[in-house]
C-alpha cells in the first residue's frame, strides 16, 4: 500500500498500482478504509488516524465489489481497535521527543486505560493521544520558518458488555482532529525552502459512534454493525496566478474548498458456524452519504483581507442499498469453491448554486440511479503441511456523477462522468517451512479497468471528474518472512507492475500517458529485526527498515512531470523490561533529498515545477510504561 504525500490529512491511499490519479475530489475512493466494523471515509482524503492502542490492521488487495461494495475498487484498508479486557485493570503511557536536521521539534504523548466492569461482564477501554509533527520548510515571500507544522489530537472510548457467551455488545466513539499550518510542497531548484504569497492551511477533523452486536449459536452467528461517522475537511490555496478569471480587484487571491460528510451506515450479515463441508455468508447493506461542499474563491487586497468574487453550494446525497452472499463449498478434502456477489441500488441527487461576480448566477438540480451486481468466484487448495494456492475472480465498482463547478457550465461532454467497473484475475500461493519458520506469500493478477473514473482541474484550477479510458494492469507480488529461534527476523516484499491505458476519453485529453499516475512499475520494502536478553531480565532490540517507491506519472497527461523515485529508511533501537523502557529512532538516515510528489497546488502548478521533498534526517526518542 502506497500513498500519496500533499500532507498529513490530504494524502490519497493506492493499492497495487490501481491508481485513477493522484488527486483526490468527488469520485469516490478506490480504496475503502474501515475502522473496525465500519467504513469512515467516501472521497475524502485519508483521516490519517493515528495507530494508537491497535490489535492489527488488516490489508484486502485487489477488488472487493462483492462484499464491500462500491468504495473498495482497488482493495480495503482496516483498522481493528483494542477492545475492552473484561477480565483486569491495565494502562499503557508512551511520550516521544524528536529533532528535524534544519525543522522544528516533533513530539507525542499517548497511553491508554483499560476498566473491567461488573466483573468480568462489562468493560471500558479508553486511549488518548497528542501529536506535533514539526515543520521542515521555510517560507521566503512570507518569512515564516517551518511553514509545514502539523498537529494532531484524538481519542477513542470503548464499552464491551458481555451478559453470556453467545451475547457481546460493543459501543465505540473516536474523534480526531488534524491541522496542517501550510502544505508541504516547494518549487524544484531552491531546496527546502518556499515562495508562496499566502498561508495555506488544511483541516481534517473526523468523529463517529458505532455499535456492534454479535449473537451466536450452534451453527451461525448474526453481526449488526451501526454507525455514525461526521467527517470535515477543508484546504485553502493560493489562487492568484488565475484571479483574473474572477476579478480585476484583488492584490492576491485565495481558493478556499471544504467539505462535511455525514454517513449512517447499517451492515447486517448472518455467517455460518461450525465445521461443514458448505460455509455460508449472507448480508444486507444500507447507508446514506450527506456531502456539503462550499467553495470560494476570495478576493484579497489591504483592508479587506476575503471578499468572495466566485462561489459554490454543492450539496450531494448518495444512497446505497445492497444484499450479498457468498457460499463455500468443500467437493473434497482440501479443496474449497466459493462463489458470492453484490446485488446493489444507488441513489444519488446532486444540488448546486454557483455564484459569479463577473457572470449569472445558476442552480442545478440533478438525480440519477445506478443497479448492479458485483460477482465474485474463487477456488483454493489446501495441502496437508499448511501450504494454500489460490484463483480468484472478483469485481470492483463506482457509480457516476454529475459536475458542475466553474464560473461557467462544463461543455456538455464534461458535465457528467459515467460509472467505471474493474475486473480482476488472480492466482496465488502461500507456502510455509520449517515449523514457520519460513515463509512465502506471492500472487500474480491482471485487472481490466473500463471507462477508469479520475479527479482532475481545470484550467483555472477549479476541481471535477471525468473518465480517462481504460486500462489493463499485469501485476507480481510477493511477500517472504524468515524466523529464526535466537530472534532474528527478516521481511522482505516488492510488487512489480505493468499498466497499460488504451481508448482515451478525447473529451479529457488528445494524448493519454501510457502508464495510470501514481502506479510506480517497481516498488518494495525490508525489514531487518533482532532481539536478545540482555543486562540480566532486560531484553534488546534492534530494527532497521527500509522501502523504495519507484518513478510514476503525476497524471494522465504525459507532459506533467513524473514523481517518487525515492528511499526511507529507518533504524530503532530499543531495551525494556516488563512493558517498561525506552526506543531511540533515526529516520532517513542517509538524509537523501528526493521529490516524494510532484504536486501541490493546482492553481500554481502550470508555474513552476512542484515538489515536496522528503523530511530532512530525524532523531528522536520514546519512553513507554505498561501497568
Amino acid at each position: 500500500m502506497l500513498t500519496t504525500n500533499l500532507g498529513p490529512g490530504r494524502n490519497k491511499l493506492l493499492l497495487r498500482g490501481l491508481a485513477d490519479g493522484v488527486f483526490t475530489g468527488r469520485a469516490r475512493t478506490t480504496v475503502a478504509t474501515y475502522l473496525d466494523d465500519i467504513p469512515v471515509n467516501y472521497n475524502a482524503p485519508d483521516p490519517d488516524f493515528r495507530l494508537v492502542d491497535v490489535e492489527r490492521v488488516e490489508v484486502a488487495r485487489g477488488p472487493h465489489g462483492a462484499l464491500y461494495g462500491a468504495g473498495a475498487m482497488a482493495g480495503v484498508y482496516r483498522i481493528v481497535t483494542r477492545k475492552p479486557d473484561l477480565g483486569q485493570w491495565s494502562a499503557e503511557a508512551l511520550a516521544t521527543g524528536a529533532t528535524t536536521r534544519g525543522g522544528g521539534p516533533s513530539g507525542a504523548v499517548e497511553g491508554y486505560v483499560n476498566l473491567p466492569l461488573v466483573g468480568d461482564m462489562a468493560g471500558l477501554r479508553l486511549s488518548a493521544y497528542h501529536e506535533v509533527q514539526g515543520g521542515y520548510l521555510d517560507d521566503v515571500v512570507q518569512n515564516r520558518s517551518n511553514v509545514d507544522r502539523t498537529e494532531r489530537q484524538g481519542a477513542r472510548l470503548s464499552f464491551l458488555a458481555q451478559p453470556k457467551d453467545e451475547l457481546s455488545i460493543t459501543l465505540t466513539g473516536a474523534a480526531q482532529h488534524l491541522r496542517s499550518e501550510d502544505t508541504h510542497y516547494t518549487i524544484r531548484g531552491i531546496g527546502r525552502k518556499r515562495a508562496v504569497l499566502i498561508p495555506e492551511p488544511h483541516v481534517n477533523d473526523i468523529e463517529l459512534l458505532t455499535g456492534v452486536v454479535r449473537y451466536s449459536w450452534a451453527d451461525a452467528e448474526l453481526t449488526s454493525a451501526t454507525g455514525f461517522v461526521r467527517h470535515a475537511y477543508g484546504s485553502l490555496f493560493d489562487a492568484t496566478p488565475v484571479q483574473e478569471n474572477y476579478t480585476a480587484r484583488a492584490e492576491t487571491s485565495a481558493y478556499s474548498e471544504r467539505t462535511r460528510t455525514r454517513m449512517l451506515v447499517q451492515d447486517l450479515v448472518l455467517t455460518s458456524r461450525g465445521a461443514s463441508s458448505l460455509e455460508w455468508l449472507a448480508g444486507l447493506y444500507a447507508s446514506e452519504a450527506r456531502l456539503n461542499s462550499p467553495s470560494e474563491l476570495l478576493a484579497q487586497n489591504t483592508g479587506q483581507p476575503n471578499v468572495s468574487v466566485y462561489s459554490e453550494l454543492r450539496h450531494e446525497t448518495i444512497r446505497e442499498f445492497a444484499g450479498y452472499a457468498e457460499l463455500a463449498y468443500e467437493p473434497s478434502p482440501g479443496w474449497t469453491l466459493a462463489v458470492g456477489g453484490r446485488l446493489y441500488h444507488i441513489d444519488r441527487r446532486i444540488r448546486s448554486d454557483v455564484a459569479s461576480e463577473r457572470f449569472a448566477p445558476r442552480s442545478l438540480d440533478r438525480s440519477n440511479q445506478f443497479t448492479g451486481f458485483s460477482p465474485k468466484i474463487s477456488l483454493q487448495r489446501q495441502f496437508e503441511n499448511g501450504d494454500l494456492v489460490y484463483a480468484v475472480i472478483s469485481e470492483g465498482f463506482r457509480p457516476g456523477g454529475v459536475n458542475t463547478g466553474g464560473t461557467l457550465p462544463a461543455p456538455e461532454a464534461q458535465e457528467t462522468f459515467s460509472s467505471d467497473r474493474l475486473r480482476n484475475y488472480e492466482m496465488g500461493v502461500k507456502l510455509e517451512r520449517f515449523q514457520r519458520r519460513l515463509s512465502l506469500s506471492s500472487a500474480v493478477y491482471y485487472d481490466v479497468w473500463k471507462d477508469i473514473q479520475t479527479d482532475q482541474f481545470r484550467e483555472s484550477g477549479i476541481p471535477y471528474t471525468t473518465n480517462a479510458g481504460d486500462a489493463h494492469v499485469l501485476g507480481l507480488e510477493a511477500e517472504f518472512a524468515l524466523r529464526t529461534d535466537n530472534g532474528f527476523l527478516a521481511q522482505l516484499n516488492g510488487r512489480v507492475t505493468r499498466t497499460r491505458t488504451a481508448n482515451a476519453n478525447l473529451e479529457f485529453i488528445p494524448i493519454l500517458a501510457k502508464t495510470l499516475p501514481g502506479a510506480p512499475p517497481v516498488s518494495g520494502g525490508a525489514l531487518l529485526s533482532y532481539e536478545r536478553p540482555v543486562f540480566g531480565d532486560w531484553t534488546g532490540r534492534i530494527v532497521g527498515q527500509a522501502i523504495y517507491v519507484g518513478l510514476s506519472r503525476v497524471s494522465f497527461d504525459p507532459r506533467l512531470p513524473k514523481t517518487g523515485g525515492f528511499t526511507q529508511t529507518r533504524l530503532l533501537a530499543e531495551l525494556s523490561r516488563d512493558g517498561r523502557g525506552a526506543q531511540v529512532f533515526v529516520t532517513n538516515t542517509l538524509d537523501p533529498f528526493r521529490d516524494t510528489f510532484s504536486f501541490g497546488n493546482p492553481f500554481t502548478a502550470p508555474q513552476a515545477r512542484q515538489i515536496t521533498p522528503q523530511r530532512p534526517i530525524t532523531v528522536g526518542a520514546t519512553l513507554f510504561a505498561a501497568f
